[in-house]
């Protein structure tokens, strides 16, 4: 799974049990419905936030309307670190896909934890390294990699929280979010009707199922292996 190096520790605070419940004894608890805006592009950055459950995209729109989106934020992230550590505006907007948990965590209390405790201003910075590699390899992939390969693996990803061991990668596994062709093509850097023929060729070589927007996955490791076996012309 070298490919999905940046899926492999999901949770922010693994091995940091006392950090953690240390951040969700400071922080604001939420609980947000499908399709709430978290905040804004340009909104203050004076909070960061941590997944419990649900979902919660990362985008930007631009002039024409037209959405692109930067990440997923799963249960177990931490997202907003880069704007409240330099009190910078937010530079996209946060949106649920799903019912969501946040846990708020204001600017000023952050700092005081971060200053208190090493081993998590450590993580912070781990982490920020990581995400940094993850945006490297991203444009690394749009600019040689195919786009049947990052569909692929954006599919992958977008299940491997429902993966906990070898057997299960190997039955079927519907994506937890009902997600459109439009907003695929946004995270693979390609089009909607490219997508959707794709999607079409994955259906008709047995890989993947599709019923009213909603993705299964027949078997996850041998759709993994066909993005590997592909070679661009």
């Amino acid at each position: 799974m070298e490919n999905l190096w940046y899926l492999q520790e999901r949770d922010f605070f693994a091995g940091l049990e006392e950090q953690r419940q240390r951040f969700l004894g400071r922080a604001i608890r939420k609980t947000l419905p499908k399709n709430e805006i978290v905040f804004f592009e340009g909104d203050t950055g004076d909070s960061c936030f941590y997944v419990a459950s649900g979902l919660v995209r990362i985008f930007s729109i631009t002039d024409s309307g037209k959405e692109s989106i930067f990440f997923l934020r799963r249960p177990g992230e931490l997202f907003g670190l880069s704007e409240v550590l330099n009190a910078f505006p937010r530079r996209a907007n946060a949106q649920t896909l799903m019912p969501t948990e946040l846990y708020v965590m204001p600017s000023g209390t952050f700092d005081s934890l971060l200053a208190e405790d090493y081993a998590l201003a450590r993580r912070v910075i781990t982490m920020l390294g990581s995400r940094v590699r993850y945006l490297g390899d991203r444009l690394s992939n749009l600019a040689t990699g195919s786009v049947m390969s990052r569909l692929i693996k954006l599919l992958i990803s977008l299940v491997y929280d429902l993966l906990p061991d070898a057997e299960a990668w190997e039955r079927p596994v519907a994506l937890p979010v009902r997600i459109s062709q439009e907003q695929l093509a946004s995270m693979t850097g390609s089009t909607q009707p490219t997508v959707s023929d794709l999607l079409q060729k994955l259906h008709k070589a047995g890989l993947i199922s599709i019923e009213r927007r909603r993705i299964t996955i027949g078997n996850p490791l041998h759709l993994l292996a066909h993005a590997e076996e592909i070679v661009e012309d």
